[in-house]
């Protein structure tokens, strides 16, 4: 199986400092695979709520998480500082498709890269909704073609 080239800063729309922390390693020596999710859903949260407005706590449309995926291309370790880059394949009536690009310090090309598919659902029902018009229209700054050798 032929495996795509890691995708690389400039591919993403917008960028977010994520701090390792000591307890992000495992026995190994390395950032564990599950908190690649967490900064996947750490940089998703900042823009949700610093460009789309959302009020986690009391917004009546949130979004859940109903897919998600990752691709690992070279190893993390506290100390490092970790980028998290963010863009947009995809918005739908009550869906958005993230794809996020993990950095080590100051590399070029992603360490690990995935995606996250959201669902708006109205709180009290749990049911799918639109997305909120201010949080469509801050996705729409992030919207790229998509790429077909994204997982």
């Amino acid at each position: 199986m032929d495996r795509a080239s890691p995708p690389t800063r400039a591919d993403y729309r917008v960028l977010y400092e994520i701090p390792t922390r000591w307890l992000d390693n495992d026995i190994y020596g390395h950032v564990n695979n599950v908190n690649y999710y967490s900064y996947f859903d750490t940089a998703i949260a900042h823009f949700l709520i610093g460009e789309g407005g959302l009020d986690p706590w009391r917004d009546p449309i949130v979004g859940f998480c109903v897919e998600s995926g990752c691709r690992f291309h070279r190893g993390i370790r506290f100390p490092d500082r970790v980028t998290a880059g963010l863009r947009v394949t995809k918005v739908g009536r009550s869906s958005v498709r993230w794809e996020i690009g993990i950095f080590r310090n100051d590399e070029h090309e992603a360490a690990a890269d995935g995606h996250f598919v959201h669902v708006f659902v109205e709180r009290a029902k749990e049911r799918p909704a639109p997305v909120p018009p201010p949080i469509r229209a801050a996705l729409a700054r992030l919207l790229v073609a998509s790429d077909q050798s994204s997982p």
